[in-house]
């Protein structure tokens, strides 16, 4: 029977998913663990398995064409299988599930009859599992905008002894995969959720107890628990028309043409395996200049293994920019779709910048003396000290002595934080990432230093945790090493202000009524005017000029 794939939750803030690229064909044979498709979210671009075997009888979204979460996206069967009341019932905004039931409607009804009657039997008993040895793992809510978890991968399997302490199975968050570990000791009874699947957050994924425990009446209770208090609404909904979820689950039809078997797609994107991208990196290799021997002419890790750089000719190098340049005098252009992080960036900014009015104070801060100071520092220093490390630290010790800077908007009412944690903007490739560095009022200059780099490289290698990119108070940017004399930064929510740092340049300085050549450096504090007024950003500036015209005020 014909077996419908949908665009899983891939994370919790996920609403759609881009097809990057297509990695089967129609009539291509499909086997469980076979990936279908790469997939992009607002974060990543991920893998898309099978979980099913059969025929790749119909592909119903083209490449770079966005679907929602569970939308139809492709249809498994067996060879030859007739599939057309199935397209049809999906066209018309159906489901998919009244094409395979072949059940006649009073049957149907009989069941519902059936299932009402036990459910309120169920209810009337409660089922007593006081006498049952063992425990129910539940989705922890592993950080504070998690609703859901997907599990990478089992580590255990059913059976296994598991240990308090133990790694149980890897969950994929929107933001990074963590690991899952066990408080329990005992045997692992039951899995609930295969891997790939997404749980809500308290939702069962495995049951850890005594051998031989009856953990299905475990599951039974909860159910029932669950479940009655639920059955109120779900009586509410049960008959009422589903032509508002019909309209939303229209998607596209058009069968997708067979692509050609190099391996660059037709938008120029790469098709290879994480594990070869990785080996490339590693090894220092051009991934577009193997040729891949996988299905589609995907780069494989063999590929990689194989690969010898000096058969590659200097022309094969050179002839995709030659032949790529338009002809002068001709008018062209090229169009992307809009990458899941930069959508998620252009909702958030654009809420930021809308919701909250913004002002701007600018400042002129003299960095003679601290171009003097981060030359002596660097001397001793274990790491190698930035100007952006100390204006971190000098806008950290400033906000101790305005806290009413370091706050936040929250509706009806204002927070003041009395911890200072510095969000630290970083520029990657499909856009911006905020690592945070936490309490950095209480750390010294090279601590600050060496926790900004390690950042910074966990935030290009999309490795960064919850932890790293949470609880920001408030937010810098420095555009200074890209020339950039100076400009106005959007507030990143929740933060009440981000702070703008320009380069420092050459220019001429009146000082002891003489005219000198001196270091300037131009910052620019956005505030949101509903929490901080003009006055208190002043005042914050001026103490941030303070701190960097002498740095030894820094340290104490």
């Amino acid at each position: 029977m014909a077996e419908i794939i949908r665009m899983p939750k891939m994370s919790d803030t996920m609403e759609e998913g881009v097809i990057a690229q297509w990695l089967k064909k129609v009539g291509d044979e499909v086997k469980p663990g076979d990936i279908l498709a790469e997939v992009e979210t607002d974060k990543a671009t991920m893998e898309l398995e099978s979980y099913d075997e059969g025929v790749l009888l119909h592909i119903g979204v083209d490449e770079k064409d966005a679907v929602p979460v569970n939308g139809v996206i492709a249809i498994l069967g067996e060879k030859g299988e007739d599939i057309d009341d199935l397209l049809k019932e999906i066209k018309s905004g159906g489901d998919g599930s009244s094409a395979k039931d072949e059940a006649p409607k009073e049957k149907e009804s009989a069941e519902k009859e059936e299932e009402s009657d036990s459910k309120a039997e169920n209810k009337s008993e409660k089922i007593d599992t006081s006498d049952i040895n063992a425990t129910l793992i539940t989705m922890p809510k592993m950080s504070d905008t998690m609703q859901e978890g997907t599990i990478a991968g089992w580590l255990k399997k059913e059976g296994d002894e598991v240990k308090s302490g133990d790694v149980l199975a890897e969950v994929e968050t929107d933001k990074a995969t963590m690991e899952l570990e066990s408080y329990e000791d005992g045997t692992l009874l039951y899995i609930g959720v295969k891997e790939g699947e997404s749980v809500e957050v308290n939702g069962v994924i495995a049951i850890i107890g005594e051998k031989g425990a009856d953990y299905e009446k475990l599951l039974e209770a909860h159910k029932q628990e669950s479940t009655s208090a639920k059955d109120t609404a779900s009586e509410k909904t049960e008959d009422e028309p589903k032509e508002t979820s019909s309209e939303k689950k229209e998607s596209p039809q058009q069968e997708v043409e067979q692509k050609s078997a190099s391996s660059k797609s037709s938008n120029g994107r790469i098709k290879a395996s994480p594990l070869a991208k990785k080996m490339a990196r590693d090894k220092g290799i051009d991934i577009s200049l193997v040729n891949g021997s996988g299905d589609g002419g995907r780069i494989i890790k063999k590929d990689i293994e194989n690969f010898d750089p000096s058969k590659v000719s200097a022309a094969d190098k050179s002839s995709g920019a030659i032949g790529g340049s338009p002809a002068v005098g001709q008018e062209s252009f090229s169009e992307t779709k809009v990458s899941q992080m930069r959508k998620v960036i252009a909702k958030r900014l654009a809420e930021s910048k809308f919701t909250a009015p913004h002002f701007y104070l600018t400042m002129e801060i003299n960095m003679d003396k601290a171009i003097e100071a981060r030359k002596s520092m660097n001397e001793v220093a274990p790491v190698k000290i930035s100007f952006n490390d100390m204006v971190i630290k000098a806008v950290a010790a400033s906000l101790k002595q305005h806290p009413k800077v370091n706050s936040a908007w929250m509706g009806d009412k204002i927070r003041y934080n009395d911890h200072v944690h510095i969000g630290m903007a970083v520029a990657v490739d499909e856009g911006l990432l905020v690592p945070v560095i936490r309490f950095a009022d209480s750390k010294s200059l090279s601590q600050i230093s060496q926790e900004a780099k390690s950042l910074a490289g966990k935030a290009k290698n999309k490795e960064l945790q919850p932890k790293d990119w949470e609880g920001n108070t408030f937010t810098v940017s420095n555009l200074g090493m890209f020339g950039i004399e100076e400009f106005t930064a959007i507030i990143n929510p929740p933060d009440a202000c981000i702070l703008a740092i320009g380069g420092i340049k050459q220019a001429p300085v009146v000082k002891d009524g003489e005219i000198k050549i001196g270091n300037l450096m131009k910052v620019t504090l956005s505030c949101d005017h509903r929490v901080v007024d003009g006055a208190i950003g002043s005042a914050f500036l001026q103490t941030v000029k303070q701190l960097l015209e002498d740095p030894v005020r820094i340290l104490i």
